[in-house]
C-alpha cells in the first residue's frame, strides 16, 4: 500500500510524533511563539536534526485550514531515511559493488521521483539527498516514482560534500554529470564502486563539489539543445554503468 506524506498540527502534537520515533520531513513554527512547550519542540528538533524553519501565521493558517496549528505544523516523511554509514558498509559486505546517486539541491518533485524509479529500475543501492535544499519526499515524489521510494534506500545527509568525503573514504569514486569537461560517460570506468552526482535543474553541481570529485564527466549532446532533463541524465548514467558491469 502506498503511504502518503501526512501534516501534523500542534506543538504537542509534534513533540508526540518524534518522541514516537516518527520520520519528520520539516517543522515549520511560527514566529514569535514561546512557551515551555514550544521550547521544548526547539529542544528535540536540534537533538534530532530535524530541518526547520521560522514562517509567518499566515503560512500556517493556509496548511491547517480547518486544523488548530497552535504554532506548529510538522510534515511526516512518507519513508524512513537510512544512516549513509551503516548503508554503505552492508552494501560493501554484501559483497556487491557499490552504485549510488547524489543529487545537489534538485528542486523538482516529478525529477525526483522520476531519478527513483531509475535508480530502483537500475539496481542503484542509496539515493543521497541534503537535508535542506532539495525536493521533499512527498506524496507527489512517491506517486512519480511508482512506488520505488520504498524499495531504494534514501539517505539524508547535512551536507553533500561530507558524504562525498565519507564515500571516498570507502574507496567509492565520485563521478559528477557536469558539462564542464571534455570526457564522456563513455570514458568513465563505472565497474569501480561508484557514486554519481547529480546536479540542480537550473544551476547543475555546486563548484565546490566539482573541486572534489575524482571524474568529470559529460553526456553528448547532438542536437540544438544544450541540456537534457536531470532524470533523464541521470537514467544515461545509471544505465551506462548496468552496460559496463554485465559486460565485466
Amino acid at each position: 500500500m502506498e503511504k502518503q506524506s501526512s501534516k501534523i498540527f500542534g506543538i504537542r502534537a509534534i513533540i508526540e510524533a518524534i518522541n514516537a520515533g516518527n520520520s519528520i520531513d520539516k517543522v515549520f513554527l511560527q514566529k514569535d511563539v514561546n512557551g515551555a512547550l514550544m521550547t521544548e519542540l526547539k529542544q528535540l528538533i536540534k537533538n534530532n536534526n530535524i530541518t526547520s524553519s521560522i514562517v509567518p501565521v499566515e503560512k500556517l493558517d493556509r496548511m491547517s485550514r480547518d486544523n488548530n496549528h497552535q504554532g506548529a505544523a510538522a510534515l511526516i516523511a512518507p519513508i524512513s531515511f537510512y544512516d549513509l554509514d551503516s548503508l554503505i558498509t552492508s552494501t560493501i559486505e554484501k559483497g556487491e559493488t557499490p552504485l549510488f546517486i547524489l543529487l545537489d539541491q534538485l528542486s523538482d518533485v516529478r525529477n525526483f521521483g522520476a531519478i527513483i524509479r531509475t535508480a530502483e529500475c537500475t539496481g542503484a543501492h542509496g539515493v543521497i539527498i541534503p537535508k535542506t535544499g532539495n525536493a521533499p519526499i512527498n506524496g507527489e515524489t512517491v506517486k512519480t516514482s511508482a512506488g520505488a521510494a520504498f524499495n531504494v534506500p534514501i539517505c539524508k545527509v547535512d551536507h553533500i560534500k561530507d558524504a562525498i568525503f565519507m564515500l571516498q573514504a570507502a574507496d567509492i569514486q565520485i563521478v559528477c554529470a557536469t558539462e564542464k569537461t571534455e570526457e564522456t560517460v563513455y570514458d568513465a570506468d563505472f565497474t569501480k564502486p561508484t557514486a554519481i552526482v547529480m546536479g540542480s535543474e537550473d544551476r547543475g553541481i555546486n563548484p565546490s563539489i566539482l573541486k572534489i570529485a575524482d571524474v568529470k564527466v559529460k553526456l553528448p549532446l547532438l542536437g540544438k539543445i544544450g541540456s537534457l532533463n536531470v532524470s533523464v541524465a541521470c537514467g544515461a548514467f545509471l544505465y551506462e554503468a548496468v552496460r559496463q558491469r554485465m559486460n565485466n
